[in-house]
């Protein structure tokens, strides 16, 4: 069949969608381009917030129309797992629903919808670990890894637990098996995913030395990974960051407020001061790190010294860029149990300050950066600027300077000359390409 798929949602949902693609591959189908010309429609679905499970439901709508009556239409991911079917109630015409336990079966699935069965696959296997990954067969040069699943941590406003399980993690000998490969391929840089990455254990091995036998893969130039919760963040890890070559000096760590009383109420399961001091450490080891973060305004209950207490952490830390939110209450979730008692302008006015801040904090960590020369991993050319090439630095700033998109996989240095509010712009340096 031809199967077109689309993909919502985080860097794990963008690697399933990758680990399905190269099953039903693997199963004799064809991924194509245009929902049009698709035998089967499959959409792989975020329900982290209410406003981007609304979205999926509407888009599912308009693919059940795009594709024609005839078009097999799946629904897999966190939303196909927290409506089940229910799911055949809200959008008319779906073929099946497949949850986050559940993807080896999506090729038994498919075939079955071929044959007129709908099928509602949502079941929760606390012992799954992980779906039988092919061997890829083509990568880009820069990939997703997952190395755990689920989280354990229930925070009060999250439906990840509820969607994704328990925690998970993957032996490390898959993982290294799954990069080597992948730089067999060109991949030269992997980023390490989990919900909660710093809680990985295989058996014998915690993350820190997970970096360790990955860094030792031929091929790959630079490791990342994401997500850390501030309470597991060990200073083995931090000691892996400042001493691993290819473990980049980014560290994306979430804090969500800035006031204990909110983070008490989130059940974060740290105070505001452990959070700094968490920073302090990560300053001390490595030096000139990027951090970035999470932050949601308007949780129930959060008044405007909370608020506050958010906006002077921000200021202390001076995060290099952050994804910022106001609270929506998930069903499901404790926190759906608080009164919603923050009016909708208050969470509106709040949003728009963290962004107007980190902005400004964002502008001026990068125009520190001018004049300064610094290592960029090219992955193509600019989508603007075709006659500039795009990439990223260790830190995963986003560079832009005039060369040939051809040089995408090598390491080059560029000398910045101006910054805007999220790229740097710059010449490349006349010593070294590799």
């Amino acid at each position: 069949m031809r199967i077109y798929m689309e993909t919502y949602g985080c860097q794990m949902n963008e690697y399933d969608s990758g680990m399905m693609k190269a099953m039903l591959r693997a199963s004799g189908h064809t991924l194509v381009g245009d929902a049009a010309r698709a035998d089967a429609v499959i959409v792989n679905t975020c329900s982290v917030r209410e406003r981007a499970e609304t979205r999926v439901l509407g888009r599912l709508r308009h693919l059940r129309g795009l594709a024609g009556r005839d078009a097999i239409l799946g629904v897999v991911g966190c939303v196909a797992q927290r409506m089940g079917d229910a799911l055949a109630r809200e959008v008319k015409g779906i073929s099946f629903v497949v949850g986050t336990d559940q993807y080896a079966l999506l090729p038994d699935v498919l075939e079955s919808a071929r044959n007129g069965l709908v099928r509602f696959e949502t079941t929760v296997d606390p012992t799954e670990s992980y779906v039988a990954r092919p061997d890829a067969t083509e990568a880009g040069l820069c990939e997703f890894v997952s190395v755990a699943r689920g989280c354990d941590n229930y925070c009060s406003y999250c439906i990840v637990p509820y969607v994704r399980g328990r925690e998970r993690s993957r032996p490390a000998r898959a993982v290294v098996r799954e990069v080597r490969r992948l730089a067999e391929l060109g991949t030269r840089d992997v980023t390490l995913l989990g919900q909660n990455v710093n809680s990985y254990r295989d058996g014998s091995a915690d993350f820190a030395d997970l970096l360790k036998v990955v860094n030792d893969v031929d091929g790959i130039e630079r490791i990342r990974f994401a997500t850390s919760h501030p309470k597991d963040l060990s200073e083995g890890l931090v000691a892996a960051m400042a001493d691993l070559p290819k473990v980049c000096e980014h560290l994306h760590l979430p804090v969500q407020s800035g006031s204990t009383r909110t983070l008490e109420r989130m059940n974060r399961s740290y105070a505001r001061e452990q959070y700094l001091s968490l920073v302090d450490m990560v300053r001390e080891r490595v030096p000139g790190a990027a951090l970035t973060t999470d932050i949601i305004v308007g949780f129930p209950g959060e008044s405007e010294a909370d608020f506050e207490e958010t906006l002077s952490l921000m200021e202390n830390v001076r995060f290099d860029s952050a994804f910022m939110f106001r609270y929506s209450v998930r069903e499901g979730t404790k926190a759906a149990k608080l009164p919603d008692d923050v009016p909708e302008d208050v969470k509106i006015r709040r949003l728009t300050s963290v962004i107007e801040l980190q902005k400004a904090i964002t502008s001026e960590l990068n125009g520190k950066l001018a004049g300064s020369t610094v290592e960029v991993l090219v992955e193509g050319p600019s989508e603007r600027d075709p006659s500039s090439l795009f990439g990223r630095t260790r830190t995963g700033k986003a560079v832009v300077a005039p060369g040939p998109g051809a040089l995408a996989g090598r390491l080059v240095p560029v000398r910045i000359e101006r910054v805007t509010a999220w790229t740097l712009h710059g010449a490349m340096a006349e010593n070294g390409r590799r």
